[in-house]
């Protein structure tokens, strides 16, 4: 190593690291902001610069997993959770149906549905006769104990932050079923992981430190003017940093458009070119579009296949278009039109309005039922959100494209071809597979698999025909192919991607590469 050279080339931040401290000591961020009053960013900088030079190597890592409380934790540990509410309030007033419940309670009716479930299986609660929630004596359960004991903990601690590494075997139980990584408001707590990282100075550092020391450099060199200095004169006193003017610049690539984004507009051109017209809507959606207009319960667990982001200001829509409005509630309620029973609940008409990210891109087909022309082809590239742990198929924030077919002579084995046409012609798949699905607003419902050339098989998205309750309440009386596929997935197989984080990858070196393959 040159040593004159690296001194010449060494920030500040690194010079006070090398000048305080030996190969003995055990570095860390936290000792560093302690010790030397860094910022955390400034510390790991300080790190990666001498770690680039062969000055400070990692001897360790140690990941530590914390749980904060959330608005939402701090209200439950006031009133207590729903369970517990819940149980209250059956003990005082009788059996009760869930909406009864709810309202009695002040909680939305998909909450008390997941408490319900919950409570019942556990023996607690039982569907009577009458369709009421009735208390059978038994206890609550231990696990609904610990849960109030976390929020107590939690509250007692500054930054209102429980460590794993405190939390007894049963605690950690319980408190894995209430929190959430990206902190969503509906999660009693958001949970989060940081690593301690301990680094050894090596290398020629001590050699570089002493020369450090003999030249005189201190880290506290002035590398900028600023107008207070001038007008002080206290420039005039100080020693400046050296600037290193032989480093070649940075090298001018012209700009491509992201191999992604290239991907996504040929599949809008395929679309087209088969005579679809493309449709779009707000990122910021109301219950009422993404889930109410779609046949799906307000009270029912199935909402929390689509967890969804809300939104903290405003948090409710001014107005729902109606007659849409009152002919969704009316199907929900008993039916209405459609031929069917509904759901047979009070819908809720605040909660329609409530503001959220939307989870899923059959919301756009939700929006263009009325509007649509019959016969008619639609299709739209949406961009969701949901709560996932992200992971190679996995993503929090998701390209879906949705579709719809509207005539009076489309059928099961017309959407079957759509399909095809999207997993070996869009996505290039070789092998797929139709498998039977559930969702709450098409009937029959088909997810279409295919396999991976490393990941094997996984869902490339769902599909169906829309069911009745959701078609004429919009005013279409005629069957509805619809379909979401996980766009993202399709452009695995088209880019010869292994990893969805990769579609969105920072590296722009692999970026370009990527572009240059295709």
């Amino acid at each position: 190593m040159d040593i004159t050279s690296t001194i010449k080339n060494l920030h500040p931040l690194e010079i006070k690291v090398l000048l305080k401290y030996t190969q003995k000591d055990d570095l860390t961020s936290a000792r560093l902001q302690k010790e030397l009053d860094y910022k955390e960013g400034h510390a790991n900088q300080a790190f990666s610069w001498l770690g680039g030079k062969g000055l400070v190597k990692e001897i360790s890592r140690t990941p530590h997993t914390f749980f904060e409380i959330t608005d939402l934790g701090k209200e439950l540990a006031e009133k207590g959770t729903v369970e517990e509410r819940a149980v209250a309030f059956v003990k005082s007033n009788g059996a009760a149906t869930l909406p009864e419940i709810a309202k009695g309670i002040g909680v939305e009716q998909k909450d008390i549905g997941s408490a319900f479930g919950m409570l019942s299986k556990e023996g607690i609660f039982k569907m009577n006769e009458e369709k009421k929630a009735e208390y059978t004596g038994k206890e609550l359960p231990l696990k609904i104990t610990i849960v109030s004991t976390l929020f107590q903990k939690a509250l007692k601690d500054p930054s209102g932050t429980l460590s794993q590494d405190d939390l007894s075997k049963d605690e950690l139980e319980a408190i894995s079923g209430l929190a959430k990584k990206r902190g969503a408001t509906d999660a009693p707590f958001k949970t989060y992981s940081r690593e301690t990282v301990v680094y050894n100075l090596c290398g020629e550092s001590d050699a570089v430190a002493a020369e450090l020391k003999k030249v005189g450099v201190t880290g506290n060199e002035i590398g900028e003017i600023t107008t207070k200095m001038l007008e002080s004169g206290s420039w005039k006193d100080g020693t400046f940093r050296g600037y290193n003017i032989s480093i070649p610049p940075a090298r001018n690539i012209p700009g491509r458009i992201n191999p992604y984004v290239s991907f996504l507009e040929s599949v809008k051109d395929k679309l087209c070119s088969l005579g679809f017209q493309e449709f779009d809507g707000p990122l910021v959606e109301t219950e009422f579009w993404n889930g109410d207009a779609l046949f799906m319960p307000q009270f029912h667990a199935a909402r929390d296949i689509h967890d969804v982001y809300r939104i903290k200001n405003p948090t409710h829509a001014k107005s729902i278009e109606e007659p849409y409005l009152s002919n969704v509630a009316a199907v929900h309620e008993n039916g209405g039109k459609s031929g069917s029973r509904g759901w047979n609940y009070s819908f809720d008409r605040d909660f329609t309005k409530r503001l959220l990210l939307r989870s899923q891109g059959t919301v756009l087909s939700a929006h263009q039922l009325h509007k649509a022309e019959i016969p008619g082809k639609y299709f739209g590239i949406a961009r969701c959100f949901r709560y996932d742990k992200v992971d190679a198929t996995h993503l929090s924030d998701f390209y879906q494209t949705e579709g719809i077919v509207l005539g009076k002579d489309v059928n099961l084995k017309t959407l079957l071809g759509f399909l095809e046409m999207f997993a070996k012609e869009i996505a290039g798949a070789e092998e797929v597979k139709y498998v039977p699905g559930y969702f709450p607003f098409t009937e029959p419902s088909i997810e279409v698999h295919i396999k991976h050339p490393k990941l094997g098989w996984f869902e490339l998205g769902g599909s169906g025909i829309f069911r009745p309750e959701v078609t004429k309440a919009m005013g279409v009386d005629v069957p509805v192919l619809a379909w979401g596929i996980g766009i993202d997935r399709m452009a695995l197989m088209a880019l010869g991607l292994n990893d969805l984080r990769e579609l969105f990858c920072e590296d722009i070196e692999k970026v370009r590469l990527r572009k240059a393959k295709f």
